[in-house]
């Protein structure tokens, strides 16, 4: 963004004296914090965890740095790559080692490999092996007779679900497209909605007569690719993005203050009041956040003072429900209320012994036709990631997925001991292989509150009003997956979208 003409020097002045408060530090807000302090605005992170980055985590696990969150990133739109070029990361982006994706759970416990091409599971072709090898010689029929059937000319169909199971039969529908729904958007097909999900589906349907040659002219240049090929990841760890974001923001002199609540956003003149939380504030990161601005946090007069952080504009990181507690009592209509539950995701990550896995039994992964394993996906992460098999040397990682929409975690009120071993349980079933308990060199589990995808139904309509309704409102922001839509290729954007909206109406705008 380039600063309008005038005295650069009272510009930046001006800048240096307004102050934007974000709450959250996942990668939102550290996007949004970056569009912030880039032009001179004063900018401290406020988050309620001990660590940054959100979702984007990693951990040491057998001595070994994993990802224990987001392991990739989408390339569609390149927002993502070009940030993590801009970060001097470039030379660090790698590529999938290859191998296809399996689904398991089919009739007998068997297991195969995913179809080639095809959108969101559905084929081109059923006859075609590998998905005859899935939905058997009747599914194949049964999908053939979409041909034949009344194409769809007025309107067109919200549900996936309803739309798969129309024209393609349940075969189809619940061994090919639920497992892929379930293992990206933890969400089944009924509540994804074809527009969101597979642009131009709809439209394609009308000018091919069938769903079968609507996905046959819109896979173009995904013909002959894997589910998921388009993705990128890091080597030594998505989080070193995270870190590099940090490190940016640190040399802008944007300040961090972790391990606290935010309890309340409130008027304040013409600006805000952030009030956090007495029982989790760390008095010494506050204070240290002030340290360049000391008007910026209340005095302590008193022993139970409240520390509170004045702005002239705030932005809200958080998850839904956090982000509507602190934002409905500012937003004139903003429910106080998601339109449904979160889905509770846990991951679980092993580190087994050379010995415990013949190279690569199925592939880089496995999805689960819903219903028919306790765990929605199984990640082979040496097998998908040249990286990790390098820094592994020899031994084998897993992750194992727990936890849906309307589903909590298998794992959920389980300890550790009792996680890991089911875990393994899962490993061998979707693997086909037995691993030993005893194979298990350490583990790790990683829990996430996973934001409404995007593609469900009613989704984009409800993230835009509550968008609209909070932009109304001056010097206040909101980002995040519940609001862009899932996945970093979404939030990336948004959230240099929404910085961008706060600081040119700080700068330049009614203020």
């Amino acid at each position: 963004m380039t600063l309008p003409s005038g005295d650069l020097a009272s510009e930046a002045a001006r800048a240096a004296s307004l102050h934007v408060v974000i709450v959250g530090g996942g990668m939102s807000g550290l996007v949004a914090a970056l569009r912030c302090a880039k032009v001179g605005l004063r900018v401290t992170v406020v988050e309620a965890g001990a660590h940054l980055g959100g979702v984007v985590r990693t951990a040491e696990v057998d001595g070994l740095r994993l990802d224990v969150g987001a392991e990739s990133f989408a390339t569609r739109g390149g927002h993502v790559r070009a940030l993590v070029d801009e970060l001097g990361l470039g030379d660090a982006v790698v590529a999938p080692s290859g191998g296809r994706a399996w689904v398991a759970g089919l009739p007998g416990d068997q297991a195969a490999p995913l179809p080639t091409g095809g959108i969101l599971g559905i084929p081109a072709n059923p006859f075609a092996d590998d998905v005859r090898a899935i939905i058997g010689t009747r599914g194949a029929w049964r999908a053939y007779l979409d041909r034949w059937r009344p194409v769809l000319t007025i309107g067109r169909e919200h549900s996936l679900g309803k739309l798969v199971r129309t024209r393609l039969g349940a075969r189809v529908l619940d061994r090919l497209v639920a497992p892929v729904t379930s293992g990206v958007y933890s969400s089944h097909p009924d509540d994804i909605d074809v527009d969101i999900a597979a642009p131009g589906l709809n439209a394609a349907l009308t000018r091919a007569g069938s769903l079968l040659g609507a996905v046959a002219l819109l896979q173009g240049e995904r013909a002959g690719t894997a589910p998921g090929a388009a993705v990128q990841g890091i080597d030594g760890g998505m989080s070193r993005l995270v870190d590099a974001l940090r490190a940016r923001l640190e040399t802008l002199d944007v300040r961090f203050v972790l391990d606290t609540r935010v309890a309340a956003i409130t008027r304040q003149g013409g600006g805000w009041a952030v009030e956090l939380d007495p029982a989790d504030a760390d008095p010494a990161a506050a204070a240290d956040a002030a340290d360049a601005a000391p008007a910026d946090l209340t005095p302590e007069t008193e022993p139970d003072a409240v520390p509170i952080l004045s702005a002239d504009a705030v932005i809200v990181a958080t998850h839904e429900a956090e982000a509507r507690r602190l934002l409905t009592p500012l937003v004139p209509g903003l429910a106080p209320d998601p339109s449904a539950p979160a889905p509770l995701v846990e991951i679980v990550t092993l580190v087994l012994e050379p010995s415990a896995l013949a190279g690569a039994p199925r592939g880089s992964g496995v999805l689960t036709v819903p219903g028919s394993h306790v765990a929605k996906a199984l990640t082979h992460s040496s097998a998908k990631w040249s990286w990790v098999a390098r820094d592994a040397e020899g031994r084998h990682v897993v992750r194992v997925s727990f936890g849906s929409q309307g589903e909590a975690p298998a794992t959920a009120d389980l300890d550790d001991a009792a996680v890991f071993a089911l875990a393994v349980d899962e490993a061998s079933a979707l693997l086909g292989t037995h691993i030993p308990h005893d194979a298990v060199r350490a583990g790790h589990r990683a829990r996430f509150v996973q934001a409404q995808p995007g593609s469900a139904i009613g989704q984009a309509e409800a993230a835009a009003a509550a968008r609209d309704a909070i932009s109304a409102v001056p010097g206040l922001g909101a980002v995040g997956a519940w609001i862009a839509g899932t996945g970093l290729a979404q939030v990336v954007p948004d959230a240099t979208s929404e910085g961008d909206r706060i600081r040119a109406a700080l700068l330049w705008g009614d203020h």
